[in-house]
């Protein structure tokens, strides 16, 4: 197979892996920044362009989409889609799980367990949505931050209202989580691909710290999930329409609570921590996924 991989980071970890998994299996396996890639848009013949050629003849694209460059990486990607090339995640599945507010709708509306959130404009409106989630101590959350970046935690009521009235100031736009004491600076990344958790660690903050983010110095361990985890994981990708995903959620008194679902899950803190082949298991599942879609699209002809 010609498999693609979206990345603006091809010495990164994940995309060393997923290069290295693929060409063991005898695919043909290109990097290429969607940055650097422009459309020729038509009707009768969309066409991605890559310096002097032609992006063509791919039997699937791996999209690794920046946060930072969701806009242009979703259009390079739905370009692909328009083109018949199987996508390992769609771009439409990638921008509910970007919008934080949008996915924590769709995965309420799916009756799945998350924190108490509170979402408003209004500055008048602070004490109310501080009341929402049960008061200090709480999270304000930007909603276009990654990797733990934009997350505050308010430990009182006073810097609760003054953290939320500088995002106010800033014009940024920002949830108001709960603060989930008996996690204890612990959460839980699980890694869906299909309709399977493949992996599981348990994050844990650095001393000093709440996020337990790995790119912000926590640690992971491999992690056995209970079946409502692992159901709970399962459906919130699905709510997303992600084929692969890294859904985090925390272990609370009344059950697992959903913080994010990520379309672009790293492997580095996966694979480090459970010492398994995830890599490989992506590769399953787009080399099965994108034989059906061809079924699929030769069938229509």
């Amino acid at each position: 197979m010609r498999i693609l991989i979206l990345t603006a980071y091809p010495e990164s970890y994940s995309s060393s892996r997923l290069v290295e998994e693929g060409e063991s299996r005898g695919h043909i396996i290109d990097v290429v920044n969607p940055l650097k890639c422009y459309m020729d848009i038509t009707s009768k013949k969309p066409m991605v362009l890559y310096r002097d050629g032609k992006l063509n003849n791919y039997d699937a694209v791996i999209p690794r989409i920046a946060s930072s460059m969701t806009f242009y990486g979703m259009s390079i990607l739905r370009q692909f889609e328009m083109m018949g090339v199987f996508p390992a995640n769609e771009s439409s599945a990638i921008g509910r799980s970007r919008d934080k507010l949008r996915s924590l709708q769709l995965l309420s509306k799916k009756g799945l367990g998350l924190p108490k959130t509170s979402f408003a404009h209004s500055t008048e409106e602070t004490e109310k949505l501080i009341s929402l989630v049960g008061g200090a101590p709480l999270i304000v959350k930007l909603l276009e931050g990654t990797q733990g970046k934009g997350v505050v935690l308010a430990e009182t009521q006073k810097a609760a209202e003054s953290v939320i009235d500088a995002f106010r100031e800033m014009n940024a736009n920002f949830l108001v989580q709960e603060f989930v004491k008996e996690a204890n600076g612990t959460d839980v990344r699980a890694f869906v691909v299909g309709d399977k958790v493949v992996a599981a660690m348990e994050r844990t903050a650095k001393e000093g710290e709440f996020r337990s983010n790995i790119h912000r110095g926590g640690t992971g361990k491999i992690t056995k999930l209970s079946k409502e985890e692992r159901q709970s994981a399962i459906s919130a990708a699905k709510a997303m329409g992600l084929g692969i995903a890294g859904v985090d959620l925390l272990r609370s008194k009344t059950g697992p609570k959903i913080l994010e679902v990520n379309s672009s899950p790293g492997l580095e803190g996966i694979e480090g921590s459970t010492k398994k082949n995830v890599a490989g298991m992506i590769f399953d599942y787009v080399e099965a996924q994108a034989k059906k879609d061809k079924v699929r699209v030769k069938g229509r002809g």
